[in-house]
């Protein structure tokens, strides 16, 4: 999402955007993605991640949140504490492209995603996440199909559901 924001500087304002890559992290104890009838992708232990792409994300994006993701330690280790990342537990990813993330729900009641990036835009980006994360994990990442219409199951483990966006590092 693009967020307009003013600073001073001196005496003049200048306005500058902020763009936003935001995900959706899932710990999971599976989870799969169908695409009418047939099973796309599918893992055990890991997280499902849905993935907001706005028209101003880049590589740089990208990059933070792979990263970021694979280093994340929310799987438990010995003591039963969230400590250890996915890559100590064996974890596998499963990757969603959700455009809906990008809404806006300011007006009215019916949501506008005009923040998402188009088709050109976030393909590519959508791609780039994916082959990061996989370099990040050290093996392939699982998918679903930009466009389709994807059926996502999933068994959250915990539930442990954490919110990431690329210009709000808490």
């Amino acid at each position: 999402m693009r967020r307009r924001y003013s600073l001073r500087t001196g005496n003049r304002r200048t306005n500058k955007t902020i763009r936003t890559m935001r995900i959706v992290i899932q710990r999971v104890s599976r989870a799969s993605v169908t695409i009418g009838q047939q099973v796309k992708s599918s893992i055990g232990k890991g997280f499902l991640i849905l993935l907001g792409i706005c028209e101003d994300d880049g590589m740089e994006d990208v990059e933070w949140l792979a990263r970021k993701v694979v280093a994340l330690r929310v799987f438990d280790d010995e003591n039963d504490v969230m400590n250890r990342p996915i890559q100590d537990v064996n974890g596998d990813i499963i990757v969603v492209s959700q455009f809906t993330l990008m809404a806006s729900y300011k007006k009215g009641n019916r949501p506008s995603w005009l923040r998402a990036a188009r088709h050109e835009v976030s393909v590519p980006l959508y791609e780039a996440f994916c082959a990061r994360l996989s370099e990040e994990l050290g093996k392939p990442v699982g998918t679903g199909e930009f466009g389709a219409d994807m059926k996502v199951e999933l068994v959250n483990d915990g539930p442990v559901t954490i919110c990431m966006d690329t210009k709000n590092k808490e």
